[in-house]
């Protein structure tokens, strides 16, 4: 009777764990605030181009520049809370909505 094949699948927490740590370490922490600052750079960039909106139409009605909303949106510079409510608000005409998970 033949054997049946290992299957060598690892799951993205797996994956995560074996490259990072698990949760709580500093590495894994880094990566996770990394990743939720890309995922905010996303959102607003697809906000942005469902609206058919440049970067500087945008940066026009929020009262910033062209080059700060493309650091946010390709993930190279940190954003205030004040500044982020203006982007969603004014710039977008959307809800800021925070959740804080432990």
């Amino acid at each position: 009777m033949k054997k049946a094949k290992q299957n060598n699948l690892t799951s993205f927490s797996d994956h995560l764990d074996n490259r990072y740590g698990k949760r709580g370490t500093a590495s894994r922490e880094a990566y996770e605030q990394e990743f939720e600052a890309f995922k905010l750079g996303v959102l607003i960039q697809e906000m942005r181009e469902k609206q058919n909106m440049t970067q500087e139409q945008l940066a026009a009605k929020c009262g910033t520049t062209k080059s700060y909303i493309s650091r946010i949106e390709n993930n190279a510079s940190d954003i205030r809370l004040s500044t982020l409510m203006r982007i969603i608000q004014q710039g977008l005409g959307g809800h800021l909505r925070l959740t804080v998970a432990s």
